[in-house]
């Protein structure tokens, strides 16, 4: 899902030469694309680090070759890069262990240590240990051939004006965007058609057997629960365990979504803002959750006038203060930041935390994505006026914002669709869901709806979290039932509703900043887990 969330119909012809291929969503294909794969092995070696200190130095990586459409095996191919952080419990093995950090479009070739540290972290090291860890860059993003880039300048600042003031300004954001889908049809017109969901899936099943691995186990954190619930749904046989957190509405997939974002964020920044009037004695912003939410639109139209630093303007400060809405370790570090401007008219805090480009692959695979696994609407108006009626109902802090990061999927060179359609199996063992009640990339409608579409599966409810995916970070009630589950396979008792409940850590979820030095609050949230999507 935005940073939070394929096949065409028909044949067409891509903007500037390109040609998007149709292909079939239906069919289950690929079998014998993944008996090649299987047959190649996987010949592991060093990964590529940073340093002495990279944990990937202690990770194996490599390449699987795959077919880019598995109902043609032997054509043409891609690589989707693979990481391996090896079991040391070999008593105990209990085969591989995938893990998806979201996005679409996020990168997880470095999670594979990451995620056995996150684990250890919590207090079940020797659970991690029985896993082989599997991290993966899926088709098309990051250290997987090729990556997806169509414009590598398309998110430097300083963009326009995410809220447009007259129509001139949303034709100048409608051209943007119409230019990107030209240009990534244009260059990977060939490849868009097979970016679904379904085929990524098909890659893990590939990869599967290339690991020599009947079952695979899985740790997906949101868009990756959709990711590994299309998994489970295409081979409920091939599935050990799975974990899925912060669960994707199989409703709302994927135009309805981003509106109820949306909603979500709305809720969650403005508990920010009373947070902040909570402790106006170190911010002085205000005494009331309307006060500061006053001044911070008050510097969102100062931005306008005259970027901050130069180089935020409304567009690029609503970005840096989204992720507080998706984690509550945010909240101190940027409540600092926000403060030094508005009260000291000092940037760096907030200029430490600005995008500066470079981002293009996750845009682009994002993009492709969603626009490939589900029907969008083509006619503009209907995005405009379902924006502008949120916008007036009081939705203020995101709706444009969301309207803009999905808008290049108006204008792809293809419609994308039907969806795919998840179900249970008779087949598919107990798969364990993880959702925080305020969750607002994917609100707590998706973890009751998933529940819903797995029989077998148990939901526990972190009641009152704030954070979105919110485990392995220090809410021991939800690790110690994931590393059960993890570790032998145990579940809740079935019941009405959520399974199980957990009480939201009131030191994470309501940070106290009185009970932190100053400069243990400005660096909190620097080494929080990215790409939980």
């Amino acid at each position: 899902m935005r940073k939070i969330v394929l096949v065409a119909t028909a044949v067409v012809a891509a903007a500037g030469g390109g040609t998007v291929a149709a292909v079939s969503a239906s069919a289950d294909t690929g079998r014998s694309g993944t008996a090649a794969v299987a047959a190649q092995g996987i010949d592991w070696g060093a990964c590529e680090v940073s340093g002495p200190n990279d944990p990937m130095n202690k990770a194996q990586c490599a390449e699987v070759e795959v077919p880019v459409d598995y109902s043609r095996p032997n054509g043409r191919k891609i690589s989707i890069a693979v990481s391996r952080f090896k079991h040391t419990d070999e008593k105990n093995y209990q085969g591989v262990l995938f893990v998806n950090p979201g996005g679409p479009g996020g990168s997880g070739l470095a999670y594979a240590p990451a995620l056995a540290r996150w684990i250890g972290g919590v207090g079940h090291a020797d659970v991690a240990a029985k896993y082989d860890i599997i991290g993966f860059d899926p088709r098309g993003v990051g250290s997987s051939k090729p990556a997806l880039t169509c414009d590598p300048n398309v998110n430097n600042p300083i963009r326009p004006d995410y809220v447009p003031s007259s129509r001139k300004e949303e034709n100048a954001w409608i051209a943007k965007s119409k230019k990107y889908a030209q240009d990534c049809a244009e260059k990977f017109g060939w490849m868009l058609p097979h970016m679904r969901t379904t085929d990524a899936a098909r890659d893990v099943d590939a990869i599967r057997a290339a690991l020599g691995q009947d079952k695979i186990s899985w740790y997906g954190f949101s868009y990756g629960t959709y990711f590994g619930a299309t998994y489970a749904t295409l081979f409920p046989g091939r599935v050990k365990r799975m974990v899925l957190d912060g669960n994707v509405n199989p409703k709302t997939v994927w135009y309805d979504a981003q509106l109820e974002q949306d909603k979500a964020f709305e809720r969650n920044i403005r508990a920010w803002f009373a947070w902040m009037a909570k402790y106006d004695s170190l911010y002085h912003l205000g005494t009331s959750e309307k006060a500061v939410r006053a001044k911070y639109y008050e510097a969102l139209d100062g931005a306008k006038k005259s970027p901050i630093g130069g180089e935020i303007g409304p567009a690029e400060l609503t970005d840096i203060v989204l992720s507080a809405g998706y984690n509550t370790g945010y909240y101190i570090p940027f409540a600092e930041a926000l403060s030094a401007w508005v009260n000291d008219k000092d940037p760096a805090g907030l200029l430490d935390w600005l995008n500066t480009g470079g981002y293009d692959n996750d845009f682009a695979v994002y993009n492709a994505v969603q626009a490939a696994d589900a029907r969008w609407p083509r006619n503009w108006s209907k995005w405009h006026n379902d924006a502008a009626k949120l916008y007036r109902q009081g939705y203020k802090f995101e709706t444009w914002g969301n309207v803009w990061f999905n808008a290049p999927i108006a204008f792809w060179p293809f419609q994308g669709g039907p969806e795919f359609r998840l179900h249970g199996s008779r087949n598919l063992p107990g798969m364990l869901l993880v959702q925080s009640t305020q969750d607002a990339a994917t609100p707590v409608a998706g973890g009751l709806e998933m529940h819903k579409v797995f029989p077998s599966s148990r939901l526990v409810f972190e009641v009152g979290g704030k954070t979105h995916a919110n485990t392995l970070n220090g809410n021991a009630c939800l690790d110690d039932k994931v590393a059960a589950y993890l570790d032998t396979g145990a579940l809740p008792a079935s019941r009405r509703g959520p399974d199980a409940s957990c009480a939201a850590i009131p030191a994470l979820n309501d940070p106290d900043p009185t009970a932190m030095s100053l400069k243990a609050a400005r660096t909190t949230g620097k080494d929080l887990p990215v790409g939980r999507r």
